[in-house]
């Protein structure tokens, strides 16, 4: 008896890993949703939207976006650290997982232990841009202004922890100078308000500047990246206006919940590489002023190093300004 006991548990055993194992080589077997913790129509939302099209084609099933905005991105983080491993429920984040550690001092969750990575997906330089009727004409002219009338101009950013809040420290930071901060839910909104004139200067992602820029609604100064961006080429660099510490990217990664099979990151990671080859992403990319990663980096374990030096870098930039999310 305790034998056929043992047999028969060593069968449910035997047959439980088999329908696992079969599980997964069947994954996906109903639609994905991708958490972009921010606005729709925001940065972020644009490199998701374009990489989850192709990615939906790939896996044989559609790769849905929800927006989950709200304090800083940790909001939506959150949701994906706590959403069960099975595969179904992804985050695609950017630079601000590396801050929210520092900047959120009673964080709910672990960037480094409460994921699982899939891959690194691109770096968007950043633009500084301003109302169109903005007086200054150039960065030169621009860093008198902030040095003389810094105290009553008014900077949008998307939220605290959003790329253009950071990048609006490394500038005051960078002229030693101090403006208003109009924080705002999202990129969207900010950008809606400096188009409409309703505030005076914001540092946004390319992706979602570019089109403002050639448009002429908006005022440039400067990219952010090491070398001038082939949408822009006109727009010279921070480095070129003497502003060499104002070099910032927007990296943007694909992570799961903690623990997730291997077998099914591994097709994660094969979708989003394909993703990055696709024509149209790299088109699209480019007339956003960015590219894809090279596909040695859209793996676990670039992402994953990506994450720790980047936590490393913001820390002391952070603590330095006394910014705080909570």
């Amino acid at each position: 008896m305790v034998l056929l006991k043992s047999f028969a548990l060593s069968t449910l055993m035997v047959l439980g890993a088999a329908s696992g194992a079969l599980a997964q080589s069947d994954y996906p077997t109903q639609p994905i949703t991708v958490v972009v913790p921010f606005s729709a129509g925001g940065p972020t939302d644009t490199v998701a939207r374009l990489v989850a099209q192709v990615m939906s084609k790939e896996l044989g099933q559609q790769v849905l976006i929800q927006n989950v905005g709200g304090a800083g991105g940790t909001l939506g983080a959150g949701q994906v650290a706590n959403a069960t491993n099975d595969g179904y429920t992804l985050l695609l984040h950017h630079i601000g997982m590396s801050t929210a550690p520092t900047l959120y001092r009673n964080l709910a969750f672990d960037p480094l232990t409460d994921f699982t990575p899939v891959g690194l997906i691109t770096s968007v330089p950043m633009t500084i841009v301003a109302r169109k009727d903005f007086e200054p004409t150039d960065m030169a002219s621009l860093t008198t202004y902030l040095k003389a009338n810094g105290q009553d101009v008014t900077y949008a950013n998307a939220g605290i922890g959003s790329a253009s809040h950071l990048c609006g420290m490394l500038l005051q930071d960078s002229l030693e100078v101090q403006m208003i901060t109009v924080p705002y839910q999202g990129a969207g909104p900010a950008m809606t308000d400096i188009v409409g004139g309703q505030v005076d200067l914001i540092c946004d992602q390319t992706t979602n500047t570019t089109n403002q820029i050639k448009a002429g609604e908006v005022k440039a100064y400067a990219v952010t990246s090491p070398a001038r961006v082939d949408s822009l080429p006109d727009l010279p660099t921070t480095a070129e206006a003497n502003l060499p510490r104002l070099e910032i990217g927007v990296w943007h990664g694909l992570y799961g919940p903690k623990d997730m099979d291997p077998a099914i990151v591994a097709k994660l990671e094969a979708a989003l590489q394909t993703a990055l080859q696709d024509p149209t992403v790299i088109q699209r990319f480019a007339e956003l002023g960015t590219a894809p990663v090279p596909l040695d980096q859209a793996t676990p374990q670039a992402l994953t190093e990506e994450l720790k030096g980047q936590i490393e870098l913001w820390k002391p930039i952070i603590e330095e300004a006394g910014v705080y999310a909570d």
